[in-house]
């Protein structure tokens, strides 16, 4: 079958393996076909129904579940993974090995270091007050840390920081900084421990 579309000015290496039904190089709005680059690196998995839009640089290893958005402008480290049903906004950074299970959505200007670990349903918000006067120039991502663990349907609130190595857990609401190593939880969420008193962590 086939049916994939892909833009001018994207570069693709050699060894991608591309299923139907995908769209790279898709121009943002106010822009044409091929006035921005979308370069992806060697080794890539891009599952169907993926779109990425123009105005991407992706290392190398990059692999794409079922049905993602990745839109423009963002950086994006090697050997990402970026679950079934997940979006990336535009302007956004993700380092080298970090994971996004299923369904999780990252918003413009977050920040997701090496390493990190997005659980299933994970939600990054960026807008303090959504519909206000001015709001899209209030917009202020997550930044998650080196190995930070963000756990399944957790909430990260606009602005956040989540300390390297922390861990969050399922379902919190996360409603201000983290400390590096920090163990979280709840609604608002609130340290417990830290990660290096969790016996399977002891040894990292």
């Amino acid at each position: 079958m086939d049916l994939m579309r892909i833009y001018p000015n994207v570069s693709l290496p050699d060894d991608a393996q591309l299923d139907d039904f995908i769209m790279l190089g898709k121009p943002p709005r106010g822009k044409q076909p091929g006035d921005l680059p979308l370069i992806i690196g060697a080794g890539c998995v891009i599952r169907s129904h993926t779109v990425i839009y123009a105005g991407n640089t992706i290392g190398v290893g990059l692999q794409t579940g079922h049905h993602v958005v990745i839109r423009e402008r963002n950086h994006i480290g090697d050997h990402v993974s970026i679950g079934t049903h997940s979006i990336v906004e535009h302007h956004v950074q993700i380092g080298d090995g970090a994971r996004l299970h299923s369904r999780v959505f990252v918003p413009e200007y977050s920040v997701l270091e090496a390493g990190c670990w997005l659980g299933p349903g994970v939600m990054v918000t960026n807008a303090r007050y959504p519909l206000s006067q001015g709001v899209k120039d209030r917009l202020d991502g997550a930044h998650i840390e080196e190995g930070a663990i963000i756990g399944a349907n957790a909430t990260l609130l606009p602005g956040v920081r989540i300390g390297a190595g922390a861990l969050v857990g399922a379902g919190s609401v996360v409603t201000r900084d983290v400390p590096p190593g920090a163990v979280v939880v709840g609604n608002p969420a609130k340290i417990v421990k830290q990660r290096n008193e969790i016996e399977f962590y002891k040894d990292e």
